[in-house]
């Protein structure tokens, strides 16, 4: 099929394209230019596209022209895999009907609310379109607030993700309180063999589209290897954000344990940061995203789960502190930054052991990627400047060396301390000792352990080590 180049063309309703153009919304997407005309035809589609590709609007168009305000009933059902995906579709739906006069009614079902006000609405309006997320749905359907056996447009919105995260039976579920002569829409960024079986067992002779956006993904986007270790990777990170100053940047990492520990370990260091993952509540999400949408958070640290589907204008940085481990949540995770044509940079950091995931990511994309190095001195320290100028970490590095020879040739045997160069709690433990038995003159045994009273430093004047080892025993028995 030749992808028509407006929404007219389409088939869409005028008072639609209106509503769009007012979003400054003028040419359609691939995916919407392939899936809409078979949508509105009344046929099966299975979509394959990367987000950020214009899915939603491929389903929400077809989806308005087949409502019948007229009918109080349910006649449509998206279905999402997140809280975040639900309220993003939900909005842009709004956005849409703000625009017109068409009175119909749009209602939003997930987990975090209070399930009490959302069945007050379902009893006390007419809802036509319901938006929500497996859970929550079929929690409606057992408590009967919810009658889906009028729906005639079903979606299955990231299919892929709402599979990985266990919702299989769920998703099954769901399909088989709807009417086997509904219409289905599933979109999804893969098409794995549960998606393949879904399509087989519960639509009807369905389009596959596929487009192939990740090439152009992969190519406006700017990318860069940061080689480190797992030792020093928070300085790494630390250092970069310095270095790059991102207006909004998104910190992926793999489980949600990993994004609570970087958040403390970030918020110590200054920086402006929160975090958005399966635990928090709802109110904390939804929170949270408002902050970084405003701008008033720097820097945003997420699951893959959690940010699944999230489309925020503004973000110029993605920041990979853990390595994705297949080749589409790589293109998912950069493809939050360089949205609607602007520049993003995405930075993976990699240690020894990420190699193999790396080399799968580069044969997946088709190119190699630019390795750069941060070296971190301390992590005590301000990160430092990138190797391309450590001259001032070199000169740290000398004078630490210098003072620590100059500490050995002060210690009275020739530097062996047990507390190598840090001298200082061997000097204080002698002080205290010395005052405490005056008589001893300064043998370093005395308060010590087993251990260091039977070095040589536990001899008195005249060599008499067993003497020595007896009252440094006899002394630490009566403190």
């Amino acid at each position: 099929m030749t992808p028509l180049n407006d929404f007219t063309s389409l088939g869409i309703q005028p008072k639609y394209v209106n509503a769009l153009k007012e979003q400054s919304i003028t040419e359609p997407t691939p995916i919407q230019s392939e899936t809409i005309p078979v949508l509105l035809n009344g046929e099966d589609v299975i979509g394959q596209a990367q987000t950020g590709t214009g899915k939603t609007m491929a389903f929400l168009l077809p989806m308005l022209a087949k409502i019948d305000p007229e009918k109080d009933e349910i006649q449509s059902l998206i279905v999402t895999p997140t809280r975040e995906l639900a309220i993003q579709v939900t909005a842009e739906l709004n956005q849409i009907l703000s625009s017109v006069e068409d009175d119909i009614h749009v209602l939003a079902v997930y987990g975090g609310q209070d399930v009490e006000k959302q069945i007050k609405r379902l009893k006390n309006k007419a809802i036509h379109i319901v938006i929500g997320t497996p859970g929550r749905l079929l929690d409606h359907v057992r408590r009967e607030t919810v009658d889906f056996s009028n729906v005639r447009f079903l979606v299955l919105d990231e299919a892929d993700q709402m599979l990985h995260i266990g919702f299989f039976d769920e998703v099954e579920s769901i399909i088989r309180e709807t009417p086997f002569t509904r219409q289905t829409a599933l979109f999804s960024a893969t098409m794995s063999k549960d998606i393949r079986k879904i399509g087989k067992r519960y639509m009807n002779q369905p389009h596959n589209v596929q487009i192939r956006e990740k090439e152009k993904i992969v190519q406006e986007i700017q990318q860069e290897i940061v080689e480190t270790t797992d030792r020093q990777k928070l300085d790494a990170l630390s250092q970069t954000i310095h270095d790059v100053q991102p207006f909004l940047g998104i910190i992926f990492c793999r489980t949600k344990r990993r994004v609570s520990k970087l958040l403390g370990d970030l918020k110590a260091r200054g920086f402006l940061v929160d975090e958005l993952h399966g635990d928090l509540s709802q109110a904390k999400r939804e929170n949270v995203m408002k902050k970084f949408r405003d701008a008033k958070l720097q820097l945003l640290i997420a699951t893959d789960v959690a940010a699944r589907g999230l489309d925020v204008e503004g973000v110029t940085h993605v920041f990979n502190y853990d390595i994705p481990q297949d080749v589409e949540s790589y293109i998912h995770r950069i493809g939050r930054t360089g949205r609607a044509g602007k520049d993003g940079l995405a930075i993976t950091f990699v240690a020894l052991k990420d190699k193999q995931d790396l080399e799968m990511i580069e044969k997946g994309i088709g190119r190699s990627l630019p390795r750069r190095v941060v070296e971190v001195v301390s992590t005590k320290e301000t990160p430092n400047r990138t190797k391309g100028s450590s001259e001032s970490a070199k000169d740290r590095r000398e004078k630490n060396i210098q003072a620590s020879k100059e500490r050995k040739a002060r210690s009275p045997r020739g530097g062996r301390s047990r507390t190598g160069d840090n001298d200082g709690p061997t000097r204080s433990r002698r002080s205290k000792s010395e005052d405490k038995n005056p008589r001893r003159g300064g043998g370093e045994s005395s308060g010590n352990t087993r251990g260091k009273r039977s070095g040589s430093t536990g001899r008195n004047n005249n060599g008499n080590q067993r003497n020595s080892g007896s009252r440094s025993t006899s002394n630490r028995r009566g403190r």
